[in-house]
């Protein structure tokens, strides 16, 4: 049976599997150790402080200077990789869908947050 031009058997609707990438560079002045010290520690909190607006933070270190992270927010999964740089981190965010109309307010909480945790200047 067809409906209103749509084979049978095919969904009436498609999500939008679009997905925006956002690069998020905060400076900094720390040694790398304590930049990994400072992220853990808002990670630990962040899971704590958001249980009840997020569904899960998982995080997991590749290297000395590399942070996975994967966010559920809404049903929503927004992946990241977070590079310590000497003079300055690196967020690469994949945000999908709906999420992604909110791309520069992401990216603007993500300077102010890392900015006040690591003491830089705003770029």
């Amino acid at each position: 049976m067809e409906r209103r031009g749509v084979p049978s058997g095919t969904a009436p609707y498609r999500r939008n599997r679009s997905v925006k990438s956002l690069e998020v560079r905060v400076p900094h002045s720390l040694e790398a150790d304590e930049v990994r010290r400072r992220l853990d520690e808002a990670i630990v909190r962040a899971r704590e402080d958001y249980a009840d607006k997020v569904g899960a933070i998982e995080a997991a270190w590749n290297g000395d200077d590399r942070l996975q992270l994967m966010i559920t927010v809404m049903g929503m999964q927004i992946a990241s990789d977070v590079e310590i740089q000497v003079e300055e981190l690196v967020v690469r965010l994949q945000v999908p869908g709906m999420a992604a109309l909110f791309a520069g307010q992401i990216r603007n909480g993500i300077q102010e947050r890392l900015g006040g945790l690591l003491g830089g200047q705003q770029a």
